[in-house]
């Protein structure tokens, strides 16, 4: 298991997504119409190091509106976290073993299988765990070197082009992730979601996973449970920007 991907909802991914590219040097994976939504993804890094954004959108809203209704009850922000694994029958049986209750479970699907934990039991962020049958590439240093090159994948390709990408690359560390109770969200991202802890302080946890990602869990019972912010390390000043009212930190790298 690794955590892929952090997903943010708006009602206009191409302004973020200028940003993203022409500000902060990241570079468009791929997108996707899909039913009630459109997403892209934007890697913060490169093939080895950060983490990968996907942009959330609305879409064809008449024949699925999760997401219209979310953005209606909640405006933009952070909409969840995703999860590779390697066999998802087997995690969702794990899972279940351990108390919890996915819903939305999807395996019929030869190319993506997919089910989610809702935030009252994933520490107040959409928890969606995914696998992966695709094969479109043999390997994500192929894809990332394919899209670095020009070439994002896209089923099909419905956003506009960026502005051209900067010279520096500003590079997505970690996802923080707030909670009034440390110890219990640190249960649930190092057993149910197999993390290991890699660093920690008085009021903060890093966990992190063997195939990429991180997650900062830091103890904050004045904010609401789930993802607070999206730290990068990159060129240029210490400066805060906003994203689908997520603030992203950007600390001189």
């Amino acid at each position: 298991m690794h955590l892929d991907h952090v997903a943010l909802a708006s009602r206009d991914s191409f302004a973020i997504l200028d940003v993203l590219v022409g500000d902060l040097g990241g570079t468009v994976l791929q997108g996707a119409i899909q039913t009630g939504f459109r997403p892209v993804q934007v890697r913060m890094g490169d093939a080895e190091r950060g983490l990968t954004i996907e942009l959330l959108e609305p879409y064809g809203v008449e024949e699925f509106d999760f997401l219209e209704r979310f953005l209606q009850a909640r405006g933009p922000g952070p909409h969840h976290l995703t999860f590779k694994v390697a066999d998802l029958a087997a995690e969702i049986d794990r899972v279940r073993a351990a108390g919890h209750h996915p819903t939305g479970i999807l395996l019929d699907n030869p190319r993506w299988k997919e089910c989610f934990l809702a935030p009252a039991e994933a520490h107040g962020t959409v928890v969606q765990l995914a696998q992966d049958d695709s094969n479109l590439y043999p390997s994500f240093a192929v894809h990332f070197a394919e899209a670095r090159a020009g070439r994002p994948y896209g089923e099909p390709k419905w956003w506009d082009d960026p502005r051209p990408r900067a010279s520096g690359t500003t590079v997505l560390e970690r996802v923080v992730v707030a909670t009034p109770v440390l110890d219990d969200a640190t249960a649930f991202y190092t057993g149910i979601l197999e993390g290991t802890i890699t660093a920690e302080g008085p009021d903060w946890r890093d966990i992190g996973w063997t195939g990429g990602g991180c997650v900062r869990l830091e103890a904050d019972a004045t904010r609401p449970p789930g993802i607070a912010r999206l730290d990068c390390t990159g060129p240029g000043p210490a400066r805060t920007l906003t994203f689908a009212d997520t603030p992203l930190v950007v600390t001189p790298a």
